[in-house]
């Protein structure tokens, strides 16, 4: 399925003189393109008229390959790491990867009254990122990183879309290996940054929830001196994120830190508290589910305030901030309720779901793809989470589907609840056991919770599923 990752706002435009100076390449035959640049751009497909296209290189494609394509539709420039035999201006410089993480620091660089907030962590990113955005576009003009563009790609294409207007950016930053963020944070320049929390997410990777904590701990390295570096508190990893820590101004947030939440009542479909601050105490009244979003709540507050976001103007974005697709989304569907949170999965997450569920009507059913990214610990990972989401009170039944349900299956019927669990290979071969579960049910009203990694695409089960209910 393609999604573009284009913007329906007009960008700001380059200049041939503005993309020399930017990428430190140079002119093929010293041809440059005489007309202003329009936007930069990395899928062929949408490539027009007064765009350039840079042409990445991966481990298994080379978009140099399309150049003669974008240039029969209209495209007259080409960013490239070799010249090629084609009609199209050509900016050649040494590696378009690194280019395009240059053009995306010019452009930062030309937009110096830019608060950024940086934020990283195993789980919550999004919704945290999503919650901050409800908080300050009410106030200004502000960037926010679309979908999973977060990585060494994804984050220069977003600040390819910065413009004068623009008062604050709230950019995710990932990390798929060392180093990542590191390039990233400097990529974005800071004014407050830090972790929400060091999960296990990506643990194939690091080698372990160590390796984890350095990788994102990067994010502390390019914070204004002037700025802000936000912990969490509760952590169990808060002493050595800590010692990553350079700027003078921290404030932590969680249990034992500055911003905290009390008297935390979840209903079924949200959630309220009392927010602690510095800046004084306040209830709100959260349209999210789950304790797990009361914490990014608490960590969106933190990185706000370090910005200089009144507490009444928090209290505000956060009531009125709108999940991301596929994160705890509910859909009621006759008597019964589909939640989808497919968008993604880590076995920190996949525990909050579960608790998230539990708190719903009816009959419940927690449906779970695999997790990704675990490395050698999969198996294990999965065994453990078979385990403790059987054991979950409230849930009645919990279906684990893809290559590590018997895995978790094994992890169920370690525990008196090894009943609960079903698991089959395929979403094919579960499809019809969730569909006889609704009949044996009737006329009982009943929860369904959808989550897996992105790659097991949950969503087409869960559509299946609403098409037959």
């Amino acid at each position: 399925m393609h999604t573009s990752t284009t913007s329906t706002v007009p960008l700001v435009s380059w200049t041939a003189a503005q993309l020399l100076e930017a990428t430190q390449g140079y002119w093929l035959n010293d041809q440059a393109p005489n007309t202003e640049i329009k936007r930069i751009l990395t899928d062929s497909r949408d490539a027009e008229a007064g765009d350039a296209f840079l042409a990445l290189k991966g481990e298994r494609f080379d978009a140099h390959a399309f150049i003669t394509q974008v240039a029969e539709q209209g495209c007259q420039v080409a960013i490239v790491s070799q010249p090629i035999e084609a009609e199209i201006c050509q900016l050649v410089v040494p590696d378009t990867r690194l280019a395009l993480g240059q053009l995306g620091a010019y452009r930062r660089a030309q937009n110096p009254q830019l608060k950024v907030i940086a934020l990283t962590g195993s789980s919550g990113k999004t919704t945290t990122k999503e919650m901050l955005g409800s908080i300050l576009s009410r106030i200004a003009p502000t960037l926010v990183t679309r979908g999973n563009l977060n990585n060494d790609l994804g984050v220069p294409v977003m600040l390819l879309e910065l413009r004068p207007e623009h008062q604050y950016a709230v950019m995710e930053l990932g990390a798929s290996h060392q180093g990542e963020i590191d390039y990233t944070s400097n990529l974005v320049q800071p004014l407050v940054a830090g972790i929400i929390n060091i999960g296990t997410a990506h643990l194939g990777e690091f080698g372990g929830r160590d390796g984890i904590c350095r990788a994102k701990s990067e994010i502390y390295a390019h914070i204004a001196p002037n700025g802000t570096s936000i912990v969490p508190a509760a952590d169990d990893f808060v002493d050595s994120i800590r010692q990553a820590v350079q700027t003078e101004q921290v404030l932590s947030f969680g249990a034992g830190g500055e911003i905290f939440a009390t008297e935390i009542e979840l209903q079924a479909q949200s959630a309220t508290f009392k927010l602690n601050t510095p800046q004084g105490v306040s209830q709100v009244n959260l349209p999210f589910a789950g304790e797990h979003n009361v914490q990014n709540a608490t960590a969106a507050a933190a990185f706000a305030l370090a910005i200089g976001i009144s507490l009444d103007d928090i209290v505000l974005g956060l009531e009125q901030a709108v999940g991301a697709k596929g994160r705890l989304n509910f859909i009621q569907q006759g008597r019964h309720l589909l939640i989808d949170d497919t968008y993604n999965a880590n076995p920190t997450s996949m525990r909050a779901a579960a608790e998230v569920l539990a708190q719903q009507e009816g009959v419940r059913v927690m449906v779970m793809g695999d997790i990704g990214e675990l490395g050698s610990s999969a198996a294990q990972q999965h065994y453990m989470l078979g385990r403790d989401l059987v054991s979950v009170k409230g849930l009645n039944f919990v279906v684990a589907v893809g290559e590590f349900a018997p895995a978790a299956q094994e992890g169920a019927r370690s525990t008196q609840y090894g009943k609960k669990m079903q698991a089959f290979l395929t979403q094919e071969q579960a499809l019809p056991f969730l569909l006889s579960l609704n009949e044996t049910h009737q006329p009982q009203s009943m929860s369904f919770l959808f989550k897996g990694s992105r790659y097991t695409h949950m969503e087409t089960l869960m559509a299946d599923l609403m098409e037959k209910l």
